[in-house]
């Protein structure tokens, strides 16, 4: 029987035939053909945001210099400070705006704030330039954990508690890539273009992301909409509630307050790494642009040894062993780590540490960190986790700044056994938090505010 030109009888067809891109998914990360677009929209966003700040990351850190290592604690401050302040305002701005609207938005203002701040160090004196650079890096390490906190609110309101084992870590690779390319393009440009160019890159990056949380909302709509395993929740709407309704989410749950006090060990060491890592980066390099350098290459050789971790073991490892594991390796790491450089307090040693911390937190502790948000209801994945994420988290920051600056007059190696003591308390924390999350299918969460997409 012969078919008009271009017809081919129904029954002959390929019936949803997988293309290339979901064939290639499916063996790295077992992404599922229906999964393929929101992971892709995923991976993309997680890039370019990374990327974006990644850019004036290093250059954040050059400012810590300027204003004075021996100081660093009241930059901490201020942004404690500062967090404590924007985390009202976004609950406010989340309560009261569809979240359709609202989420983009935050990469939108964030985009506008680094070309304002371009302006300002292009017109400003040079007597007034330690000032705006402080107020700069405490901007930055505000907005930071802002932007990154919003993503993997997203995340965890998108994906399902299954859904997220598998696609944590190939979704946390994204970020990587961001995380490789930013730093590789602020080492590459600073000593062509500037230190305040820079910004202007990264203000580009972030208007473009916005426009991918769009497109991933709308992926998420379909996701909800299909009878799969995707979070059901809409983003069609105001979250509601009061502006301190993030404390109260808190407060109200031990499940949340055990996480929070997880974030905070963690950034507690991490400010102890990064105070011991910028008094020897300070004693060794003189000018701007080549602490910029420094701080750029190690964020680098980071980012370069995480990504393959991230897109072909995170997921098979989390599966395997269980978040809890997941969530153990950072301090134990960190406790062999602070006695190296108790043993040896010089900066090869010290700048090896901070790349093995980073890529064991980034490859595997990350991804299992967010997971953990999977099973809370929506108000708690965006309120509670965005007063963790920043409140809690520069609490930690400011914390241990100030201890650091105490400590650091008796040397490297005296934070050093602070960062021991602190790494041993860690662990006990991250094992019982693990096991209270895959409790969830036990039913120990009873009574706390969990999602209806959990499993």
């Amino acid at each position: 029987m012969r078919y008009p030109e271009g017809a081919v009888p129904e029954h002959s067809m390929p019936q949803d035939a997988p293309s290339p891109m979901a064939r290639l998914l499916r063996i790295v990360a077992k992404v599922e053909p229906a999964e393929v677009k929101a992971v892709v929209i995923s991976f993309l966003y997680f890039a370019l945001l990374m990327g974006s700040y990644f850019i004036v990351r290093p250059v954040r850190d050059a400012m810590g210099t300027v204003y004075g290592v021996s100081n660093l604690q009241e930059l901490y401050t201020g942004t404690f400070v500062a967090s404590f302040v924007l985390a009202p305002a976004y609950a406010y701005l989340a309560s009261r705006i569809r979240l359709s609207t609202f989420l983009p938005w935050v990469y939108g203002f964030i985009s506008l704030t680094m070309v304002s701040f371009y302006v300002l160090f292009q017109t400003v004196e040079q007597h007034q330039d330690r000032w705006v650079a402080a107020l700069f890096f405490v901007w930055v390490s505000t907005f930071n954990v802002l932007i990154i906190s919003v993503f993997w609110s997203l995340m965890a309101d998108t994906f399902s508690r299954t859904q997220a084992k598998r696609l944590f870590g190939f979704i946390a690779a994204g970020g990587t890539v961001g995380t490789i390319g930013g730093p590789a393009l602020a080492a590459l440009l600073v000593n062509v273009v500037g230190t305040n160019t820079l910004m202007l890159i990264s203000a580009a990056g972030f208007l473009v992301t916005a426009w991918l949380v769009r497109l991933l909302e709308q992926e998420k709509r379909r996701l909800g909409t299909a009878g799969g395993d995707a979070q059901t929740t809409t983003l069609d709407r105001p979250l509601g509630g009061h502006p301190i309704e993030g404390f109260t989410l808190l407060f109200r749950s031990p499940y949340l307050l055990m996480i929070a006090l997880f974030i905070l060990l963690m950034t507690t060491i991490s400010t102890i790494i990064y105070f011991q890592l910028g008094d020897l980066i300070t004693k060794a390099f003189d000018s701007r642009e080549a602490r910029t350098q420094a701080y750029a290459m190690i964020d680098l050789a980071v980012n370069g040894t995480t990504v393959f971790l991230q897109l072909f073991g995170t997921g098979r490892i989390i599966e395997r062993f269980g978040v809890t594991t997941g969530l153990l390796l950072n301090p134990i790491i960190m406790v062999f780590a602070f006695l190296a450089i108790v043993l040896s307090p010089v900066l090869l040693v010290l700048g090896t540490i901070q790349v093995v911390r980073r890529f064991a937190e980034y490859a595997v502790a990350k991804p299992s960190r967010e997971m953990l948000f999977t099973v809370v209801d929506q108000e708690s994945k965006y309120k509670a986790k965005n007063v963790i994420d920043t409140v809690v988290y520069r609490f930690g920051d400011v914390t241990s700044a100030w201890l650091s600056a105490a400590v650091l007059p008796c040397g490297v190696a005296g934070l050093a056994v602070a960062g021991v003591i602190m790494s041993a308390v860690w662990f006990p924390i991250a094992y019982a938090l693990g096991r209270r999350y895959e409790g969830v299918r036990s039913g120990e969460l009873v009574g706390e505010p969990v999602s209806a997409a959990a499993d």
